[in-house]
């Protein structure tokens, strides 16, 4: 047990000396799952990039049970290292620094069937042995939920600038995505406001817009919570698509509707957290 005591602290301040190097810390997390929020993730994240920050952004899956980021980043089956002591990130397009559990799996069918201190132990590992280097913003992609790996990064980054929330149009989606602004504002991490994702299918041929999930619940659960709206996020069927064959949808689709949302959400997330600034 002592000894379990000591590796903790010598990891928290692992992760101080780590973190310290990284400018802006955001954590992206939702009610539940299926809302889209390791797409969202990882499109910012290219879109943060494509901003004159090639080489600066990382992003860390902190799904350890369902890790999928890799896949959505055209990562996949590459193999963490290890440099002086430290575990090196696998490095994606743009220079993105990323770290999953998916890097150490040797299989497709093999699953990661661990409690919570398991993983809440290899969420540090991944915050103060990684060789994240200087960095202007590290995403983390969380699990769907409150649980255990929310609670670790919370917990364990000291001053994270702020929370993404995503959400979908539909009620369900909205009833937990009050959970999730409690858990931030109850640990006390800034609540940098809702992205709606899914939000109306725009068709790609006519300009159409139909709201096949609905619309305007991410905007009224902001109202409702006095939380900034970030943006809305149209279904464009290239982005699945562009998951599954490892493709960051703003890269290849740099005109389209969603691309233009995913840049007014990044601009907004940028304001917030370097200049203060609230959303509106």
């Amino acid at each position: 047990m002592e000894e379990a005591r000591k590796r903790i602290a010598e990891l928290d301040e692992r992760i101080k000396t780590s973190m310290s190097k990284i400018k802006h810390k955001l954590v992206v997390l939702s009610g539940k799952g299926g809302v889209g929020k390791s797409t969202v993730t990882v499109n910012l994240a290219v879109a943060l990039a494509m901003r004159g920050r090639a080489q600066m952004v990382g992003v860390l899956d902190a799904d350890i049970t369902g890790p999928s980021i890799p896949k959505m980043m055209g990562i996949r089956h590459e193999q963490l290292d290890v440099s002086a002591g430290a575990i090196v990130p696998v490095t994606a397009a743009l220079g993105i620094k990323v770290v999953s559990m998916d890097f150490l799996l040797y299989s497709d069918e093999m699953a990661v069937i661990w409690r919570g201190p398991l993983k809440s132990m290899a969420i540090k590992q991944f915050l103060g042995e990684v060789q994240w280097g200087e960095l202007e913003y590290l995403l983390i992609d969380l699990p769907p939920g409150t649980g255990d790996e929310a609670l670790t990064i919370a917990q364990s980054i000291p001053k994270i600038d702020g929370a993404v929330i995503v959400t979908i149009p539909s009620e369900v989606s909205q009833l937990v995505v009050k959970k999730a602004v409690t858990f931030a504002r109850h640990l006390n991490i800034p609540v940098v406001g809702i992205v709606e994702n899914m939000s109306g299918f725009v068709c790609p041929k006519c300009g159409a817009e139909v709201d096949i999930l609905g619309s305007g619940g991410g905007l009224k659960i902001a109202l409702d919570l006095n939380v900034p709206f970030l943006g809305r996020v149209p279904i464009d069927p290239r982005i699945r698509k562009g998951c599954d064959e490892g493709a960051p949808f703003v890269i290849r689709y740099p005109d389209s509707p969603a691309t233009k949302s995913f840049t007014e959400i990044v601009e907004k997330i940028e304001r917030f957290v370097e200049k203060g600034e609230k959303p509106s």
